[in-house]
């Protein structure tokens, strides 16, 4: 059974059909057009973690393909009140797919063990592939050829960036990590990373020029994310010389545009003058979440045979 709990679960030519898939569903959608290409299919979503767009990005995507999405948060009992293996064998009787966005990484990668039903990894404490997906959408709309191109991460080596920097070695971007040393990417994510695709451009930096004079695209995200917030202090002291702000990006060529993954701490680690300026596509790469994970949806269930290629062909789409 095929699931999404990592970039490293997909190929480079299944990472694009998936891409390629959110593309199309988006342009259909911006015409009006809405296929119901997964009717009465439901999506449930265990969230132990608050979320505005993973969760309403999974449930409007879902609904706009014909299914229905299923929230289900503390009272259906996730993780203490029954074992792992009982709780997604019974879901696994009622649902299609399921979403996870659970603190701990190993207990989304127990789950999809169990191979009873596709596990979606919604975010974990060492993975964020979904909005990794949106990310690259997002890049790709703006930019004809990929390849080559070159993405500054502001930031320290989180879920986030993680994922990231696996999606930009999948389709040839360089990474540049920017921030303190002692927040820098663990080696074993790195070698795991080269691994897989040797060729694989990854920098991490604490010189704000080397790392932003050839960039493309500038990322950053919040210095305390969730579960993080009794470092707060000592991050933002250690992460404030890196603050995304004009001075900064005079460091980058005027085109290069701007990324954030959302909520952002305005006035922290990026002003409003840069999040707001006409380089900005925050908000639209926070609407690509909604698309690239409606391709995601597709591309399994194509895989589990809950959609025919010949079905999605005759409305126009290109496999």
């Amino acid at each position: 059974m095929r699931h999404f709990i990592s970039l490293l679960d997909i190929t480079q030519p299944e990472l694009q059909t998936i891409l390629n898939l959110g593309l199309q569903v988006k342009s259909l959608l911006q015409r009006g057009v809405r296929p119901v290409w997964l009717p009465q299919r439901v999506l449930a979503m265990i969230f132990e973690k608050p979320s505005l767009r993973t969760r309403v990005s999974f449930e409007a995507g879902i609904a706009q393909l014909g299914g229905l999405g299923m929230y289900l948060g503390k009272d259906v009992g996730w993780p203490d009140r029954e074992s792992a293996a009982d709780f997604i064998r019974v879901l696994a009787e009622y649902v299609d797919f399921v979403v996870c966005r659970l603190r701990s990484h190993a207990a989304v990668v127990e789950l999809a063990s169990f191979d009873c039903v596709p596990i979606i990894n919604g975010l974990t404490d060492q993975d964020h592939p979904c909005q990794a997906l949106g990310d690259l959408m997002t890049i790709y709309e703006s930019s004809s050829t990929v390849a080559g191109k070159s993405l500054t991460f502001i930031g320290d080596g989180n879920n986030v960036s993680q994922s990231l920097a696996r999606a930009c070695a999948m389709v040839g971007i360089r990474f540049r990590l920017l921030g303190p040393s002692d927040y820098f990417l663990q080696p074993s994510v790195v070698q795991q990373i080269t691994q897989h695709y040797p060729a694989a451009d990854i920098v991490q930096t604490e010189d704000s020029a080397l790392a932003l004079t050839d960039a493309d695209f500038v990322y950053t995200d919040v210095w305390t994310s969730m579960g993080q917030e009794a470092e707060s202090a000592e991050r933002i002291a250690a992460f404030s010389p890196f603050q995304l702000n004009a001075r900064l990006m005079a460091k980058a060529r005027p085109d290069c545009k701007i990324l954030h993954c959302l909520p952002a701490r305005r006035g922290q680690e990026i002003t409003d003058e840069v999040i707001d300026s006409p380089n900005s596509l925050v908000v639209r790469q926070a609407g690509n979440r909604m698309h690239a994970q409606k391709g995601l949806l597709l591309w399994l269930a194509l895989q589990h045979g809950q959609v025919a290629a010949a079905e999605l062909q005759q409305s126009g789409i290109q496999l």
